[in-house]
């Protein structure tokens, strides 16, 4: 299914953080983990994933780290960091609050 573009909007940062609560990524395992988990439904492009890093480590969401990847290439790893942490948490319980109440709204349109 192709989503709305601005239906969209504001879930990458969500996405973001709360891959990054597991543990420390760079951009495209970001990129193919979202594709992954979610069976293809958030086939994010760099180019949106990118920017979105770059503001959160701005912000003094995420600290970044050149390392050695297991096939040997240097790449910038992005991890949480304490303000991420508290930040992730708090996105995921107003995700879930909303989620609810969004599938309370359309079980009822639907019954």
């Amino acid at each position: 299914m192709e989503y709305d573009r601005e239906f969209l909007t504001g879930t990458v940062g969500v996405l973001i953080l709360s891959l990054l609560t597991e543990r420390a990524m760079y951009a495209y395992e970001i990129v193919r983990e979202a594709d992954l988990r979610s069976a293809r439904t958030f086939q994010l492009k760099e180019g949106t994933v990118y920017p979105a890093l770059h503001q959160m480590e701005r912000s003094g969401l995420l600290k970044a780290a050149w390392r050695e990847s297991a096939a040997g290439r240097a790449r910038k790893y992005y991890s949480l960091t304490a303000k991420g942490r508290r930040q992730a948490a708090s996105k995921q319980r107003q995700w879930a609050s909303i989620s609810a109440a969004m599938r309370a709204i359309l079980g009822r349109a639907h019954a």
